[in-house]
């Protein structure tokens, strides 16, 4: 596949960049983007949700009354689960919900982004680029010039840059990621994908090793 390279005021470059069929043209896994996705939401879970069972629960072990003749159930002690102010049964404990996921998996999970950005025409080859200082407007217009102003964007970098990662952090729509940080979940919630010219080849080495 050929896409334009744009510059980043939004005008043609005068060449295009060819995206290899191995990574923009393959036929989609959905399940493996949503392993992949699964894993990497699973890892942010902090997973310290807890609650008190009946022996963590502060009160009394004496036996509220008697055992029989009561008319009523038996009772033990205040800190029954049963009764308000109790223990709770089989609550939530700490715990870390990660799962190892293949390697493989992954890669064909994002091969599979990719490839679904491609055939939406959702992908954009921006000619390389910096800014000289890290302002949000200099973003701001960047995204204007390509008419991305209202659509969620990922930008991908071949290697960090601190000018253009500074000037969109302060932007809830924009995210800017270096090819090495690149993952399944922040390539589905993007619209629109932003690469860099030089970043094509890194991608395609990455995800073909």
């Amino acid at each position: 596949m050929n896409l334009s390279v744009l510059k980043y005021t939004g005008e043609e470059a005068g060449r295009s960049a060819v995206l290899p069929e191995e990574v923009f043209g393959i036929q989609p896994n959905d399940h493996a983007i949503y392993l992949d996705v699964k894993c990497i939401l699973a890892a942010r879970r902090q997973g310290t949700h807890q609650s008190k069972e009946r022996g963590a629960v502060s009160g009394s072990r004496r036996k509220l009354k008697r055992q029989k003749g009561t008319g009523t159930a038996r009772a033990g002690d205040i800190k029954s689960p049963l009764f308000r102010g109790g223990g709770r049964i089989f609550g939530p404990k700490p715990r870390d919900y990660s799962f190892k996921l293949n390697r493989k998996v992954k890669k064909l999970a994002r091969k599979s982004v990719f490839s679904y950005k491609a055939q939406e025409s959702h992908i954009c080859v921006l000619e390389p680029f910096s800014f000289d200082t890290p302002k949000t407007k200099n973003y701001l217009g960047m995204l204007r010039n390509l008419s991305f102003f209202d659509e969620k964007t990922l930008l991908i970098l071949p290697s960090v840059d601190k000018n253009i990662i500074l000037s969109s952090r302060n932007l809830k729509q924009t995210k800017v990621v270096c090819v090495d940080h690149v993952n399944t979940y922040d390539l589905l919630h993007a619209k629109k994908l932003l690469i860099m010219e030089n970043a094509i080849a890194p991608i395609v080495e990455k995800l073909s090793q």
